[in-house]
C-alpha cells in the first residue's frame, strides 16, 4: 500500500446563484435584499449570528454567465473581466420558506454591492460563496458587550435577537444621526446606545480613540464581570476598543470577536490587502502592551 504525499489541492468552492425576491430601504443608507430560489436548496446557516455571504460581482459586459466561478474565470480570462467579491452577513436566514436576508450599507465610496442592490429587480439573478461565520454569544458569560458600527448592525442585531430573556447586555452602535437607527426586539435585557458620528469630513484626523462611541465601551466595562465581546465595524474603531477591552480591562482573547470589516480612506481591495498586517500590528502592539503590565521576568 502506498500513500501519497505530494501536495493537495484544496478543493474548489462551488458558488450558488440565488433570486432577488424584493428589496427594500430600511435607512437612508441601508439596504435589504431578499433572495431565494431553487440555488439555496441546502443552504446552512444558523449555528453562528455573524454568519455570512460574498456576493459575486462580474465586471459589465462580462463573456460568462452564471453561476459564477471565481477560479475558472481567473485561468481563462484577462485581470479586468474577473468578478469582485462583497461579504455581507447573512441577517436572517429561513429555512422553511427559503429565503436569505441580507442588509447592506453603503461606506465609503465602494459601494458595488448596494449599488446593484438598489437597482434589483424581482428575478434578478446573483451568485455568492456562502456560508461562512464564527461567533455566537457565549452562553456561560455574565453579560455581553456587542460595539460595532453600520457594517456590523446586521451582525450585531441578530446576535442581540438570539440572546435568551435570562441574558443580559449592553450594545453601543455607532450611525450617522438618528435616520440610521433600526427597532432591534429582543427577550433579553438589552442596554442599546446609538452614538451619532455626524459627517467624518469635517474632521477626517479625528482620534478613534477619544471618540463618544470609546467613551460609552468605557462607561459600560466599569461593571466588571465576566464580559463576551463582539467589536466589529470601521479598523480604527475596533482597534481602540479592542485595546481597551484587552490591555486595560483585561478581557481574555477567547471572550472576545473583533475584525475591521472595513477602514476609511481604502477600497475594499485596499483594504483586503492589508488587513493581515494591521490585525499583526495590532496584536503585536496589544501583546507588548500586556507584557508590560506583567514585568520583567523575576525567575
Amino acid at each position: 500500500m502506498t500513500t501519497s504525499t505530494g501536495p493537495q489541492t484544496r478543493p474548489r468552492r462551488q458558488a450558488r446563484t440565488a433570486e432577488v425576491l424584493h428589496t427594500t430601504w430600511l435607512t437612508p443608507a441601508m439596504i435589504r435584499l431578499s433572495l431565494g430560489g431553487e440555488g439555496l436548496a441546502g443552504f446552512d446557516a444558523g449555528e453562528f449570528t455573524d454568519h455570512y455571504v460574498k456576493l459575486i460581482f462580474p465586471p459589465p459586459g462580462a463573456p460568462y454567465g452564471l453561476p459564477v466561478d471565481p477560479a475558472a474565470v481567473e485561468e481563462a480570462h484577462p485581470r479586468e473581466q474577473w468578478p469582485v467579491t462583497r461579504a455581507y452577513t447573512v441577517r436572517a436566514w429561513d429555512a422553511a420558506a427559503g429565503v436569505l436576508t441580507v442588509d447592506l450599507v453603503r461606506h465609503g465610496d465602494d459601494g458595488i454591492a448596494p449599488a446593484w442592490a438598489a437597482a434589483a429587480r424581482p428575478g434578478d439573478r446573483i451568485s455568492l460563496f456562502g456560508p461562512g461565520g464564527a461567533y455566537a454569544p457565549a452562553h456561560d458569560a455574565d453579560w455581553h458587550l456587542l460595539v460595532g458600527d453600520e457594517s456590523a448592525l446586521p451582525a450585531i442585531a441578530a446576535t442581540v435577537e438570539a440572546l435568551p430573556a435570562s441574558a443580559s447586555a449592553v450594545v453601543i452602535v455607532e450611525v450617522a444621526g438618528p435616520a440610521e437607527e433600526q427597532l432591534v426586539v429582543t427577550p433579553a435585557d438589552v442596554e442599546l446606545t446609538w452614538v451619532h458620528r455626524g459627517d467624518p469630513t469635517e474632521d477626517p484626523d479625528r482620534d478613534p480613540g477619544s471618540d463618544p462611541l470609546l467613551a460609552a465601551v468605557r462607561a459600560a466595562t466599569e461593571r466588571g464581570g465576566d464580559v463576551d465581546a463582539f467589536v466589529h465595524g470601521e479598523a480604527d474603531m475596533v482597534r481602540a476598543v479592542r485595546r481597551h477591552l484587552r490591555v486595560e480591562r483585561g478581557v481574555p482573547r477567547g471572550r472576545l470577536s473583533a475584525s475591521g470589516y472595513w477602514r476609511r480612506g481604502r477600497t475594499d481591495e485596499g483594504w483586503r490587502h492589508e488587513k493581515e498586517d494591521w490585525k499583526a500590528a495590532v496584536e503585536a502592539d496589544e501583546r507588548e502592551s500586556l507584557e508590560e503590565q506583567v514585568g520583567p521576568s523575576t525567575g
